[in-house]
């Protein structure tokens, strides 16, 4: 199905701009967004810019807090991924899931690997990533969907 091809290059897009820019943690930058934005669907896409405006907020009223959201957002450990494979894609001519390998190595240290899923829609302008489904189960990393997170991050902001 042409629909699994189109899905896989907008999923492949998103993870070589994530591949592409530094792993800091939290809700990316202006200018990260920028590079994140082709590939994202409008509904992810807003959910970021309000995160982010949240996290403003929340860093402007309570001084030397963390951040609402620590460690990478687009993958279930806290670190990120170094590097990805992009697994099948599945699902229907509206929506539909890429499976994703992803790799973390500090140096010195063993890989870490782990499967995450990303969710796709189709949108007017075509294929777009709409959520990503923490999948690995770290004690210690994202579990859930990204959206959810985000969602957490904007109605904690006071």
């Amino acid at each position: 199905q042409a629909w699994a091809d189109d899905m896989s290059a907008v999923a492949n897009g998103f993870y070589t701009a994530y591949a592409g820019l530094p792993h800091t943690g939290g809700i990316p930058d202006a200018t990260a967004r920028v590079r994140y934005a082709p590939f994202l669907s409008p509904r992810l896409a807003k959910q970021i810019a309000d995160a982010a405006v949240a996290e403003a907020r929340f860093a402007r009223k309570i001084r030397n807090a963390p951040p609402l959201i620590e460690g990478d957002l687009f993958s279930s450990l806290f670190e990120g991924a170094g590097s990805f494979r992009l697994g099948a894609c599945s699902g229907d001519t509206m929506r539909g899931q890429c499976a994703v390998a992803l790799t973390y190595q500090a140096r010195g240290q063993k890989p870490v690997e782990w499967n995450d899923m990303v969710l796709l829609v189709n949108t007017p302008a075509g294929w777009k990533v709409d959520d990503i489904a923490y999948k690995a189960g770290f004690q210690f990393g994202n579990t859930g969907l990204l959206s959810d997170t985000l969602k957490m991050a904007i109605s904690e902001a006071p």
